[in-house]
Parts: C-alpha cells; structure tokens; sequence
C-alpha cells in the first residue's frame, strides 16, 4: 500500500516482498514483530528511506507523524487491531500494521491561512491542503483534535483514526496472542519478544524519489 503512493506509483508483487522478507529472515509465516525489520524491508522492495520512530507515539513523535503525513507520505504503524480494524488495546495479542497516509486536523476556524487551501465541495466545512499547502499549524494552540487516514491491510476501506487511540494500542503492545506463541509454529520474534519490536514505534516512508 505504501508502494502505490510513491512518486512515481510503484507496483510490488506481494509474494515477492514476502520472499524477501523470508530470504532475510525477517519472518516465517508472514508476521513482521520488528519495526526495525519493517524498515529495512520498506527500504529495499520500496526503494523509499525509512525512518524509525521509538519512544512513543506521543508528544514530539506525534508531531512528527503529523508533519510527515501533512506532506503526504505515509507512516507503517503497529497496532492491537479491533474486529471493525480500528486500534483496540490487547496487549499485543491482536497486532498488526497499518499504512497512515493522511491527515484531518480539528483547529479553530480562522487560524490556517486560505491562501493554499480551498473548501471541500461536499463539506462546506473541511478545508482541503492544496499543493502549495501552508507550514502545518500542529503543536500550536489552534489544534484541537488529530486524526490520521489509515489502513489495514485486510480492510476494504480507509478509516479515520484519533492519533490519541493510535498511541494507546501502539504503545501496549506486549505479547503474542499465548494461542499463537503455543501453536508449535515458528514465528520471528525479536530480542526483547513483541513489546521490544513494536511497542513505542513506528515507521516513516520517504516515498518521493526527488531528493529531499
């Protein structure tokens, strides 16, 4: 899914980017515990530049994200993933990833300048970020409520996500459902188990093949 919003689009074959996983050994079955693993092999089958975040996805981390997602790059986030795919809190038993690639930020009217922006024709009441987007206004006083555009990869559709409940699941992810760590399959865990791969972190994609 990252692969599609790079610049220009880049089409994988699925099996191929697994093969490459498992020839690194990154995985066994499909499942993906590191983030430092994911971003390695973001940067090969994507040809992207990973950056890997850790200590939360709160605070200046949050701001982070935001800014990043604000020039419209997308974010690989671990998560507990609820039965409707939105972030729940298992303590890990339930994880996986999703691609963030975009934003709505709630800020009161008046302070984000309508000289880059243009009113949705649908929603009166949504400004749309033209190409020429205005510096993004979070961690100022104006922003009331952060949501990021996201998607997992079995769900259908992309959903609105608050960042708050994103922080949340991201930031409990503590083990492997006990069912699946007894199944007598093998699975790639890293040193530390699931809270030390994925707990606290995420992953940003420097799509865009112009140099930054």
């Amino acid at each position: 899914m990252s692969a599609h919003l790079r610049k220009p689009q880049l089409s994988l074959d699925m099996g191929a980017v697994v093969q490459t996983a498992l020839s690194r050994g990154y995985t066994a079955q499909g499942e993906m515990f590191s983030a430092d693993n994911m971003a390695l092999l973001a940067e090969e089958v994507c040809g992207c530049e990973a950056e890997l975040l850790s200590g939360g996805l709160s605070g200046h981390n949050a701001a982070a994200i935001v800014t990043h997602l604000w020039g419209r790059q997308p974010v690989l986030i671990p998560y507990d993933e609820d039965y409707n795919h939105e972030p729940c809190q298992r303590s890990g038993h339930r994880a996986h990833w999703a691609v963030a690639s975009g934003v709505l930020l709630a800020v009161d009217q008046g302070t984000v300048s309508r000289e880059h922006t243009q009113p949705d024709p649908s929603l009166p009441w949504l400004d749309l970020a033209g190409d020429g987007s205005p510096p993004c206004p979070v961690g100022g006083a104006a922003v009331r409520e952060v949501f990021v555009l996201a998607k997992q990869g079995k769900s259908l559709r992309y959903q609105l996500w608050s960042l708050d409940s994103v922080a949340r699941s991201n930031e409990q992810l503590r083990t492997m459902d006990p069912q699946r760590a007894g199944d007598g399959t093998q699975y790639v865990v890293p040193q530390g188990g699931v809270e030390a791969g994925l707990a606290g972190r995420a992953v940003l994609l420097h799509t865009r093949t112009e140099k930054r």
